[in-house]
Protein backbone atom coordinates (compact mmCIF):
# COMPACT_ATOMS: atom_id res chain seq x y z
CA UNK A 1 0.00 0.00 0.00
CA UNK A 2 1.06 3.81 -0.98
CA UNK A 3 0.15 6.99 0.75
CA UNK A 4 -1.39 9.06 -2.30
CA UNK A 5 1.05 11.45 -4.65
CA UNK A 6 -0.07 14.48 -3.04
CA UNK A 7 0.19 13.26 0.66
CA UNK A 8 2.97 14.00 3.18
CA UNK A 9 3.15 12.37 6.90
CA UNK A 10 5.38 14.46 8.07
CA UNK A 11 5.98 15.55 11.99
CA UNK A 12 7.94 18.72 10.89
CA UNK A 13 4.93 20.43 8.91
CA UNK A 14 6.62 23.75 9.09
CA UNK A 15 9.75 22.33 6.25
CA UNK A 16 6.36 20.72 4.15
CA UNK A 17 4.65 24.02 3.54
CA UNK A 18 8.21 26.04 2.94
CA UNK A 19 8.83 23.31 -0.19
CA UNK A 20 4.91 24.21 -1.30
CA UNK A 21 5.35 28.14 -1.02
CA UNK A 22 8.80 28.29 -2.08
CA UNK A 23 9.66 30.79 -5.06
CA UNK A 24 5.66 31.78 -4.63
CA UNK A 25 4.76 35.55 -4.33
CA UNK A 26 1.22 35.55 -4.99
CA UNK A 27 -1.85 36.21 -2.05
CA UNK A 28 -1.89 32.98 0.58
CA UNK A 29 -5.77 32.98 1.80
CA UNK A 30 -6.27 30.67 4.88
CA UNK A 31 -9.09 29.20 6.23
CA UNK A 32 -9.67 28.60 9.80
CA UNK A 33 -12.49 28.77 12.48
CA UNK A 34 -12.52 29.99 15.77
CA UNK A 35 -10.83 26.62 17.22
CA UNK A 36 -7.90 26.19 14.42
CA UNK A 37 -7.16 30.03 15.03
CA UNK A 38 -6.82 29.78 18.28
CA UNK A 39 -4.59 26.61 18.64
CA UNK A 40 -2.87 25.72 15.31
CA UNK A 41 -2.43 28.88 13.14
CA UNK A 42 -0.07 30.52 15.67
CA UNK A 43 2.24 26.88 15.04
CA UNK A 44 2.27 28.32 11.34
CA UNK A 45 4.98 30.77 11.77
CA UNK A 46 5.97 30.80 8.18
CA UNK A 47 3.01 32.61 6.94
CA UNK A 48 4.58 35.54 8.18
CA UNK A 49 6.89 35.78 5.43
CA UNK A 50 3.77 36.18 3.17
CA UNK A 51 1.15 37.86 1.90
CA UNK A 52 -1.65 35.71 4.40
CA UNK A 53 -5.24 36.82 4.37
CA UNK A 54 -7.34 34.52 7.33
CA UNK A 55 -10.60 33.68 6.77
CA UNK A 56 -11.99 32.61 9.63
CA UNK A 57 -15.67 31.15 9.44
CA UNK A 58 -17.56 29.39 12.11
CA UNK A 59 -17.39 26.02 13.28
CA UNK A 60 -19.20 23.02 13.08
CA UNK A 61 -21.33 20.79 10.54
CA UNK A 62 -24.32 23.51 11.07
CA UNK A 63 -22.10 26.13 9.11
CA UNK A 64 -21.17 23.87 6.18
CA UNK A 65 -23.65 25.81 3.94
CA UNK A 66 -24.16 27.95 0.66
CA UNK A 67 -24.06 30.94 2.41
CA UNK A 68 -20.99 30.71 4.74
CA UNK A 69 -19.19 29.79 1.18
CA UNK A 70 -20.20 32.66 -0.06
CA UNK A 71 -19.37 34.52 2.74
CA UNK A 72 -16.04 33.05 1.74
CA UNK A 73 -15.81 34.06 -1.58
CA UNK A 74 -16.82 37.71 -0.81
CA UNK A 75 -13.67 38.30 1.46
CA UNK A 76 -11.86 36.54 -0.96
CA UNK A 77 -12.87 39.19 -3.89
CA UNK A 78 -12.34 42.15 -1.18
CA UNK A 79 -9.06 40.99 -0.46
CA UNK A 80 -8.23 41.14 -4.20
CA UNK A 81 -7.59 37.29 -4.76
CA UNK A 82 -6.94 36.42 -7.76
CA UNK A 83 -6.06 33.41 -10.12
CA UNK A 84 -2.71 32.94 -9.09
CA UNK A 85 -3.50 32.99 -5.09
CA UNK A 86 -3.27 29.79 -3.06
CA UNK A 87 -5.67 28.81 -0.58
CA UNK A 88 -4.85 26.64 2.61
CA UNK A 89 -7.54 24.81 4.42
CA UNK A 90 -6.65 25.14 8.37
CA UNK A 91 -9.08 22.59 10.19
CA UNK A 92 -11.13 19.88 10.44
CA UNK A 93 -13.48 18.18 7.85
CA UNK A 94 -16.02 20.65 7.07
CA UNK A 95 -12.55 23.34 6.55
CA UNK A 96 -11.48 21.05 4.48
CA UNK A 97 -14.72 20.32 2.29
CA UNK A 98 -15.75 24.02 2.13
CA UNK A 99 -12.40 25.56 1.66
CA UNK A 100 -11.68 22.73 -1.18
CA UNK A 101 -15.25 23.59 -2.71
CA UNK A 102 -14.34 27.32 -2.82
CA UNK A 103 -10.99 27.43 -3.84
CA UNK A 104 -12.04 24.77 -6.97
CA UNK A 105 -14.58 27.09 -7.86
CA UNK A 106 -13.46 30.63 -7.27
CA UNK A 107 -11.97 32.30 -10.15
CA UNK A 108 -12.77 28.66 -12.30
CA UNK A 109 -10.32 26.82 -9.81
CA UNK A 110 -7.11 28.28 -7.42
CA UNK A 111 -4.52 26.14 -6.04
CA UNK A 112 -5.21 24.80 -2.60
CA UNK A 113 -3.46 22.79 0.01
CA UNK A 114 -5.29 21.02 3.22
CA UNK A 115 -3.68 21.25 6.32
CA UNK A 116 -5.90 18.24 8.73
CA UNK A 117 -5.62 19.15 12.16
CA UNK A 118 -8.59 16.59 13.33
CA UNK A 119 -7.78 12.89 13.34
CA UNK A 120 -11.21 12.29 11.39
CA UNK A 121 -9.93 14.75 8.83
CA UNK A 122 -6.28 13.19 8.88
CA UNK A 123 -7.64 9.53 8.22
CA UNK A 124 -10.49 10.14 5.57
CA UNK A 125 -11.09 14.04 4.48
CA UNK A 126 -7.14 14.01 3.34
CA UNK A 127 -7.56 11.52 0.82
CA UNK A 128 -10.21 11.40 -2.20
CA UNK A 129 -10.79 14.66 -3.59
CA UNK A 130 -14.15 15.24 -2.36
CA UNK A 131 -15.12 18.97 -1.72
CA UNK A 132 -18.89 19.79 -0.84
CA UNK A 133 -21.46 21.79 1.48
CA UNK A 134 -24.73 20.52 2.83
CA UNK A 135 -27.72 21.64 1.37
CA UNK A 136 -31.77 21.93 2.59
CA UNK A 137 -30.59 19.54 5.50
CA UNK A 138 -28.91 16.85 2.89
CA UNK A 139 -24.92 15.97 4.20
CA UNK A 140 -22.28 16.98 0.87
CA UNK A 141 -25.56 17.31 -1.25
CA UNK A 142 -23.42 20.40 -3.15
CA UNK A 143 -20.14 19.44 -4.08
CA UNK A 144 -17.19 18.14 -7.12
CA UNK A 145 -14.31 15.95 -6.97
CA UNK A 146 -10.79 17.34 -6.95
CA UNK A 147 -7.49 16.98 -5.21
CA UNK A 148 -5.64 19.04 -3.16
CA UNK A 149 -2.47 20.30 -4.66
CA UNK A 150 -1.08 19.19 -1.35
CA UNK A 151 -2.31 17.57 2.42
CA UNK A 152 0.70 17.84 4.88
CA UNK A 153 -0.70 15.51 7.70
CA UNK A 154 1.17 16.19 11.46
CA UNK A 155 -0.07 14.69 14.66
CA UNK A 156 1.23 17.38 16.26
CA UNK A 157 -1.80 19.28 15.28
CA UNK A 158 -3.46 16.53 17.28
CA UNK A 159 -2.22 17.32 20.40
CA UNK A 160 -4.87 20.06 20.68
CA UNK A 161 -7.73 17.74 20.23
CA UNK A 162 -10.32 16.54 23.18
CA UNK A 163 -10.52 13.01 23.63
CA UNK A 164 -14.44 13.21 21.82
CA UNK A 165 -12.46 14.48 18.81
CA UNK A 166 -10.03 11.58 19.04
CA UNK A 167 -13.00 9.03 19.41
CA UNK A 168 -14.51 10.68 16.39
CA UNK A 169 -11.75 9.73 14.10
CA UNK A 170 -11.58 6.62 15.60
CA UNK A 171 -14.44 5.28 14.14
CA UNK A 172 -13.13 6.01 10.34
CA UNK A 173 -9.81 3.42 11.12
CA UNK A 174 -12.34 0.82 12.66
CA UNK A 175 -13.91 1.24 9.20
CA UNK A 176 -10.91 1.06 7.50
CA UNK A 177 -9.87 -2.13 9.49
CA UNK A 178 -13.09 -3.61 8.76
CA UNK A 179 -12.43 -3.26 4.70
CA UNK A 180 -8.33 -4.20 5.72
CA UNK A 181 -7.98 -6.94 8.02
CA UNK A 182 -8.57 -8.21 11.32
CA UNK A 183 -4.84 -7.38 12.35
CA UNK A 184 -5.48 -3.83 12.02
CA UNK A 185 -8.46 -3.40 14.15
CA UNK A 186 -6.22 -4.79 16.68
CA UNK A 187 -3.63 -2.36 16.67
CA UNK A 188 -6.45 -0.08 16.63
CA UNK A 189 -7.69 -1.67 19.79
CA UNK A 190 -3.91 -0.74 21.43
CA UNK A 191 -4.86 2.90 21.31
CA UNK A 192 -6.05 4.82 23.97
CA UNK A 193 -7.92 8.02 23.34
CA UNK A 194 -7.78 8.73 27.19
CA UNK A 195 -3.83 8.33 26.81
CA UNK A 196 -2.53 8.94 23.77
CA UNK A 197 0.24 7.73 22.53
CA UNK A 198 0.87 9.85 19.72
CA UNK A 199 3.92 7.70 18.25
CA UNK A 200 1.43 4.88 17.66
CA UNK A 201 -1.18 7.17 16.62
CA UNK A 202 1.13 8.60 14.04
CA UNK A 203 1.62 5.05 12.85
CA UNK A 204 -1.96 4.19 12.26
CA UNK A 205 -2.81 7.29 10.50
CA UNK A 206 -0.52 7.04 8.02
CA UNK A 207 -1.93 3.13 7.84
CA UNK A 208 -5.44 4.51 7.87
CA UNK A 209 -4.80 6.70 5.03
CA UNK A 210 -2.87 4.03 2.78
CA UNK A 211 -6.12 1.93 2.89
CA UNK A 212 -8.06 4.65 1.80
CA UNK A 213 -5.92 5.14 -1.29
CA UNK A 214 -6.46 1.89 -2.02
CA UNK A 215 -10.33 1.93 -3.02
CA UNK A 216 -10.10 6.19 -4.13
CA UNK A 217 -6.85 5.41 -6.48
CA UNK A 218 -8.79 2.25 -8.08
CA UNK A 219 -11.97 4.06 -8.59
CA UNK A 220 -11.60 8.16 -8.25
CA UNK A 221 -14.99 8.75 -9.05
CA UNK A 222 -16.92 6.20 -7.02
CA UNK A 223 -18.37 4.11 -9.53
CA UNK A 224 -17.77 0.44 -8.40
CA UNK A 225 -15.52 -0.37 -5.18
CA UNK A 226 -15.26 3.21 -3.92
CA UNK A 227 -18.42 3.37 -2.72
CA UNK A 228 -16.96 0.29 -0.27
CA UNK A 229 -15.64 3.34 1.81
CA UNK A 230 -19.68 4.38 2.79
CA UNK A 231 -19.31 1.57 5.34
CA UNK A 232 -21.26 2.55 8.30
CA UNK A 233 -22.51 5.84 6.41
CA UNK A 234 -25.53 4.93 4.95
CA UNK A 235 -27.55 4.86 8.38
CA UNK A 236 -24.33 6.93 9.80
CA UNK A 237 -25.63 10.23 7.51
CA UNK A 238 -29.04 9.92 8.86
CA UNK A 239 -28.20 9.37 12.28
CA UNK A 240 -25.98 12.21 12.07
CA UNK A 241 -28.50 14.79 10.70
CA UNK A 242 -31.34 13.33 12.81
CA UNK A 243 -28.75 14.61 15.61
CA UNK A 244 -28.53 18.18 14.65
CA UNK A 245 -32.50 18.28 15.22
CA UNK A 246 -32.17 17.34 18.51
CA UNK A 247 -30.95 18.84 21.21
CA UNK A 248 -27.63 16.07 21.54
CA UNK A 249 -26.06 16.91 17.80
CA UNK A 250 -22.99 14.27 17.13
CA UNK A 251 -19.93 14.40 15.82
CA UNK A 252 -19.47 12.42 12.36
CA UNK A 253 -17.66 9.75 13.57
CA UNK A 254 -19.75 9.50 16.73
CA UNK A 255 -22.29 9.09 14.20
CA UNK A 256 -20.87 6.62 11.88
CA UNK A 257 -19.75 4.45 14.90
CA UNK A 258 -23.70 4.01 15.38
CA UNK A 259 -24.32 3.61 11.85
CA UNK A 260 -21.52 0.63 11.38
CA UNK A 261 -23.21 -0.94 14.71
CA UNK A 262 -26.80 -1.59 12.27
CA UNK A 263 -24.42 -2.26 9.15
CA UNK A 264 -22.25 -5.19 10.82
CA UNK A 265 -26.19 -6.32 12.06
CA UNK A 266 -27.18 -6.11 8.01
CA UNK A 267 -23.63 -7.76 7.20
CA UNK A 268 -24.43 -10.55 9.35
CA UNK A 269 -28.13 -11.04 8.22
CA UNK A 270 -27.01 -10.53 4.19
CA UNK A 271 -23.70 -11.96 4.18
CA UNK A 272 -23.12 -13.97 7.21
CA UNK A 273 -20.80 -11.71 8.94
CA UNK A 274 -19.55 -13.86 11.94
CA UNK A 275 -22.01 -13.02 15.50
CA UNK A 276 -18.86 -13.17 17.45
CA UNK A 277 -16.71 -10.92 15.74
CA UNK A 278 -19.94 -8.87 15.31
CA UNK A 279 -20.31 -8.49 18.92
CA UNK A 280 -16.24 -7.87 19.35
CA UNK A 281 -16.81 -5.19 17.61
CA UNK A 282 -20.07 -3.83 19.23
CA UNK A 283 -18.54 -4.35 22.79
CA UNK A 284 -15.21 -2.15 21.07
CA UNK A 285 -17.90 0.87 19.74
CA UNK A 286 -19.81 0.57 23.23
CA UNK A 287 -16.68 1.16 25.09
CA UNK A 288 -15.95 4.17 23.21
CA UNK A 289 -19.14 5.91 22.46
CA UNK A 290 -22.03 7.17 24.48
CA UNK A 291 -25.51 5.96 22.90
CA UNK A 292 -27.66 7.84 20.77
CA UNK A 293 -31.18 6.76 21.24
CA UNK A 294 -33.96 6.95 19.26
CA UNK A 295 -37.61 5.85 19.41
CA UNK A 296 -39.30 3.57 17.17
CA UNK A 297 -41.63 6.74 15.92
CA UNK A 298 -38.03 8.41 14.25
CA UNK A 299 -37.59 5.27 12.10
CA UNK A 300 -39.28 6.20 8.56
CA UNK A 301 -37.78 9.57 9.19
CA UNK A 302 -33.93 8.17 9.28
CA UNK A 303 -35.44 6.16 6.26
CA UNK A 304 -36.03 8.82 4.37
CA UNK A 305 -32.55 10.56 4.73
CA UNK A 306 -31.19 7.15 3.84
CA UNK A 307 -33.26 7.60 0.76
CA UNK A 308 -31.34 10.55 -0.41
CA UNK A 309 -27.87 9.03 -0.06
CA UNK A 310 -26.15 9.61 -3.77
CA UNK A 311 -24.84 6.05 -3.90
CA UNK A 312 -28.67 4.62 -4.50
CA UNK A 313 -29.48 3.39 -7.75
CA UNK A 314 -33.12 3.07 -9.27
CA UNK A 315 -35.12 4.37 -6.28
CA UNK A 316 -33.35 1.45 -3.68
CA UNK A 317 -31.10 2.46 -0.72
CA UNK A 318 -27.33 0.72 -1.64
CA UNK A 319 -25.57 -0.54 1.07
CA UNK A 320 -21.93 -1.43 1.75
CA UNK A 321 -21.33 -4.43 3.65
CA UNK A 322 -18.84 -7.27 4.56
CA UNK A 323 -18.77 -10.34 5.03
CA UNK A 324 -15.57 -10.53 7.13
CA UNK A 325 -12.74 -8.53 7.31
CA UNK A 326 -10.99 -7.62 4.24
CA UNK A 327 -14.10 -9.50 2.49
CA UNK A 328 -17.11 -6.73 1.45
CA UNK A 329 -19.88 -5.96 -0.88
CA UNK A 330 -21.24 -2.71 -2.73
CA UNK A 331 -24.43 -1.78 -3.96
CA UNK A 332 -26.48 -4.72 -1.31
CA UNK A 333 -30.44 -4.34 -1.25
CA UNK A 334 -31.89 -4.48 2.25
CA UNK A 335 -35.43 -4.62 3.09
CA UNK A 336 -37.23 -1.54 5.01
CA UNK A 337 -37.83 -4.54 7.71
CA UNK A 338 -34.31 -5.40 8.40
CA UNK A 339 -33.22 -1.83 8.08
CA UNK A 340 -35.88 -1.46 10.95
CA UNK A 341 -34.44 -4.09 12.75
CA UNK A 342 -30.59 -3.11 12.38
CA UNK A 343 -32.16 0.06 14.16
CA UNK A 344 -33.65 -1.69 16.57
CA UNK A 345 -30.51 -3.78 17.51
CA UNK A 346 -28.53 -0.76 18.07
CA UNK A 347 -31.22 0.74 20.88
CA UNK A 348 -31.11 -2.74 22.13
CA UNK A 349 -27.34 -3.02 22.72
CA UNK A 350 -27.21 0.51 23.93
CA UNK A 351 -29.94 0.07 26.63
Amino acid sequence: MNLPQNVVCNLDFQTELKKVLEGFNGKVFVLVDENTEKFCLNKLTLLAEYKTNVIKIKSGEEHKNLNTLSQIWSQMSECGGDRKSLFINLGGGVIGDMGGLAASLFKRGIRFINIPTTLLAQVDASCGGKLAVDFNGLKNEIGLFRNPDKVIISTEFLKTLDVEQLKSGMAEMLKHALLYNEEYFFELKEFNPLKPDYALLSSLVETSVKIKNEFVSSDPTEKGLRKMLNLGHTIGHAIESYSFETSSPLLHGQAVAAGLVCELYLSNNYLDFPHTKLMEIVRYINELYKPFLFKFDAYEYLYSLMTHDKKNSDGQINFSLVSDFGKYKFDCKCKKDDIFQALSFYNQINL
